[in-house]
């Protein structure tokens, strides 16, 4: 087991990665406004928004390599991604030189969310799969609490600050990029492959309690009769809606919106640039410490029921922020409505979301199906946050947040009467019973 814990958290630094590269860019927010002359639409689309489209491409078409050249190579070039990104981005001079780096890290972001997951969940016992899978998350919020709190860090230390704040990011980026050397490829992409003696050599690793030579012949009969299948076959569209309706309303929550704006909607509520950098730096801190209570309960209570709790909580403090806003109220009201909407992800969506695409898809089709959920989540989490400067202009941040809480209420019925349960079912358990023959 200790084997299969490091390479899990090997792979799940790609988390680490993402997290902080989506939510350093808050720091640079308005002080590269003013420094390029940005309008609204500009620069929420282009000079913040860049990198989200860089996630969408590298979502939609990272399950090609992931598939072709494998989980571990796949998992090396989001590294080398990563680290030009924060190179290229610390050095620009104009806006568009800007933008072209952030959209390369929006690659690596988008790749990451198919290749890390999935190499997880197919090196992983059934028992552990959802602990393990969601370390992925983990690593994803704890990015955004150190990005937060080395913004906090880096702010004010001069006219280029915003170049340090995303620079820095080359440091853990290049250290990731080295461990994944270490790891071994995924066992079931092997047998994909045809590669059966390194694939039993790992499974014996894996579940060194049962017989690999089994394990490796069900995964060999499970892809034999199916190799020219894809994922919008009729059988596999239970899966399909899943995985769609699971991203979907993982962005209709507002979450990246509120990550990418944190400190501009804090100031919306009244609050200076330092105390809301500062908050920004709590936000990550409540997100960090619920995302702990969901991987710990993901495997003991389920994915249904932390889900069902997350849309409560969602339901209840995004309408609290959405009436502070309407009705001026000020303080600490929003940063605390707020820290409770994250607590509520933590706990729910941010836990369960990725472990949950990544199970609901059979072996040959896993990286196909966890792509299909992955840019649905990245389409609509380049489009929002783009929106965002724009629609608080036009139309207010309390109407803006009325929204997201209409779209919970939909969640929590998804969650009631469609969401089936994953918990300690094997994958191969899984797919025959999610697929309709």
């Amino acid at each position: 087991m200790n084997k299969i814990l490091m390479w899990s958290v090997t792979a799940a630094l790609a988390g680490f990665l993402f997290g902080f590269d989506v939510v350093v860019i808050s720091g640079a927010d308005k002080k590269l406004q003013l420094l390029w002359h940005s309008s609204d639409a500009f620069h929420g689309a282009v000079v913040m928004g860049m990198a989200l489209w860089g996630t969408v491409i590298g979502a939609i078409f990272g399950g090609i390599p992931t598939n072709k050249f494998g989980r571990k190579k796949t998992l090396l070039a989001i590294g080398i991604l990563y680290a030009l990104s924060a190179i290229g981005t610390a050095f620009s001079n104009d806006p568009y030189m800007f933008a072209f780096f952030r959209f390369m890290g929006g690659l690596g972001v988008g790749a990451s969310t198919i290749a890390a997951p999935a190499y997880i969940s197919e090196i992983a016992p059934a028992k552990d799969r959802g602990r393990l899978v969601s370390l992925y998350q983990f690593n994803i919020v704890l990015g955004i609490l150190v990005a937060f709190l080395s913004n906090y860090l880096l702010s004010g230390i001069g006219d280029d600050d915003w170049r340090w704040m995303l620079g820095v990011q080359s440091i853990p980026a290049t250290i990731y990029t080295l461990c994944v050397f270490i790891i071994p490829e995924s066992p079931r992409w092997l047998v994909s492959k045809g590669r059966m003696d390194e694939a039993k050599k790992v499974m014996e690793i894996v579940s060194p309690d049962q017989d690999s030579e089994t394990i490796i012949t069900q995964m060999e009969y499970d892809h034999a009769d199916t190799p020219q299948e894809n994922i919008f076959m009729k059988k596999y569209r239970f899966p399909l809606i899943l995985a769609f309706l699971v991203a979907f309303f993982n962005q209709m929550s507002g979450i990246n919106a509120f990550l990418y704006y944190a400190p501009r909607i804090f100031g919306e509520a009244g609050l200076g640039e330092k105390t809301s950098l500062l908050s920004s730096i709590g936000i990550g801190i409540v997100n960090m410490v619920f995302t702990l209570v969901g991987v710990n309960l993901i495997d003991k209570v389920g994915r249904r029921t932390l889900m069902l709790i997350g849309s409560i909580g969602y339901i209840i403090s995004l309408g609290l922020v959405s009436m502070a806003f309407y009705f001026h109220w000020t303080g600490l009201a929003i940063p605390i409505f707020l820290f409770l909407f994250i607590a509520s992800h933590a706990i729910g969506q941010g836990t369960v979301i990725w472990v949950f695409i990544s199970e609901i898809f059979p072996n040959h089709l896993r990286a196909s199906g966890q792509a299909f959920g992955s840019s649905t989540h990245w389409v609509l989490a380049a489009i929002i946050p783009s929106l965002i400067p724009t629609l608080f202009s036009i139309i207010g941040a309390g109407t803006v947040f009325l929204v997201f809480t209409v779209a919970m209420m939909f969640q929590l019925l998804f969650v009631i009467f469609m969401m089936p349960e994953t918990k300690g079912v094997s994958l191969e358990k899984l797919s025959k019973t999610l697929t309709k023959d």
